[in-house]
């Protein structure tokens, strides 16, 4: 074999060298940028404000103490009209539900417990409460059972329905047992909400698509409404227990009867009727406690008061007492609660919160960055003097003066009126109760 002649090799060494040279100086010039995007990231990050990544820094530098990660600061908020703060919680709470008997407040977290707290202690200095812990996973809804000695919860990461039962212990305290089997895993789409009937009869569940379930008890499937809505926003059990009733992406409200027979045997789902008269999309809606009126809030921008108690079977349609206007419902997803005597609408957006009389329509009290998060959940306690509110690590409860001035107003009203002394004797001493807790509020009208 002929070996290569020695010009071929010095040649062959310096294109060898050259290319050596190439490619060390790309990656130094690739270093040198990478040092320079590093350096002006981190930079950036301290004008905006945020700390700079961690996985960013030099390997040359000295690897730096482990700093303890500070536990986040619970958010801080005073108002004249604020009753009381719950705070044993360590997690966001997302749900609360107050008993049908009025004697207690659940609130569930993503700490992984629930909460039972006792409303005679709200206006204490102490609010003691009592925790049920959720095992691998934490609840995102809870709704108490009609006695009260159990409730039910929707499980963020079983996407199902968990019973806990309340037992008492022998030391005379209580404690709180889930049942051995959850609910079977029906639904398809994240869920909105769930309630159980004042009568026992039967628990629903609706989720995001439009999709709204009937069981029973025992965690059987009774019946499935499509709610032809596009896409479910909310759905609630009236406290009748009559009715069902959803809104979405559509701009009304349906509502449908659950049937039963007189031997308690489940029968059909039949629709009721329905509030029309937004113009766009509907956010939320609530019942009066006694069914008879409901209020809706839309992204057209307003919210309206209904007369429900129509004979809906002869084709009769709710009537529309009141529209209020809500500008921020036209552009943020909105939460409602009404009075149980439908006298008070209380409405939040973001952090803040607003009541509006709804014999006039105008707002009265407004209370602003209420929580440190969006409000997940608002609603009047049993007698409608309280409203309470929940988005970060807190209950807050406020005195609902609306209520109270609303009460004196039907008050003189009523006396004008009334010709029996011992009924007059009656609204003259709800008249003057009401008159002063306003003035022990500071919240009297001169």
């Amino acid at each position: 074999m002929e070996l290569p002649q020695m010009p071929e090799l010095m040649g062959l060494s310096l294109l060898l060298g050259l290319l050596a040279l190439v490619a060390t100086a790309a990656v130094a010039r690739g270093w040198l940028r990478a040092e320079e995007e590093t350096s002006g990231r981190s930079a950036g990050q301290k004008a905006n404000g945020c700390p700079p990544d961690k996985s960013l820094k030099s390997k040359k530098q000295k690897p730096q103490q482990r700093i303890r990660k500070e536990k986040p600061q619970q958010h801080n908020f005073t108002h004249r009209l604020l009753a009381a703060a719950l705070k044993s919680h360590s997690g966001n709470i997302t749900c609360m539900d107050f008993s049908s008997n009025g004697k207690y407040l659940a609130t569930c977290a993503d700490d992984r417990t629930i909460r039972i707290w006792s409303t005679k202690d709200f206006l204490q200095r102490e609010h003691r409460s009592m925790r049920a812990n959720v095992e691998l996973d934490h609840a995102i809804l809870v709704r108490f059972s009609p006695d009260c000695r159990a409730f039910i919860v929707w499980l963020a990461n079983g996407d199902t329905l968990r019973v806990f039962k309340m037992m008492k212990r022998d030391d005379g305290g209580y404690t709180f047992m889930a049942t051995p089997e959850d609910f079977p895993k029906k639904h398809k789409a994240p869920i909105v909400n769930i309630g159980i009937a004042d009568t026992g009869k039967f628990i629903m569940t609706a989720s995001s698509d439009t999709t709204v379930l009937i069981w029973n008890l025992k965690g059987q499937v009774l019946s499935t409404i499509n709610t032809n809505h596009m896409n479910n926003t909310y759905a609630a059990i009236s406290p009748c227990s009559r009715f069902v009733a959803s809104c979405g992406f559509t701009p009304d409200v349906k509502v449908w009867e659950v049937c039963f027979g007189k031997k308690g045997d489940f029968q059909e789902i039949v629709r009721a009727f329905e509030l029309k008269g937004h113009s766009a999309a509907v956010h939320f809606f609530a019942f009066s406690s006694d069914s008879r009126r409901m209020a809706s809030v839309s992204k057209d921008g307003t919210w309206k008061l209904w007369d429900t108690d129509v004979e809906y079977k002869k084709h009769q349609d709710p009537y529309l007492l009141r529209t209020g206007r809500f500008e921020e419902a036209s552009t943020v997803p909105c939460r409602l609660a009404l009075s149980p005597d439908a006298q008070v609408l209380a409405l939040a957006s973001g952090s803040s919160i607003h009541l509006y009389n709804t014999r006039r329509g105008e707002k009265e009290e407004s209370f602003e960055q209420v929580h440190g998060e969006c409000i997940s959940d608002l609603s009047f306690d049993i007698t409608g003097r309280l409203l309470a509110s929940c988005g970060d690590r807190a209950v807050r409860l406020f005195h609902n003066t609306p209520g109270y001035r609303a009460v004196v107003e039907e008050m003189q009203a009523l006396l004008k009126r009334a010709s029996n002394e011992s009924t007059r004797q009656r609204l003259q001493q709800q008249l003057t109760q009401a008159q002063e807790a306003l003035k022990n509020l500071g919240a009297l009208k001169k």
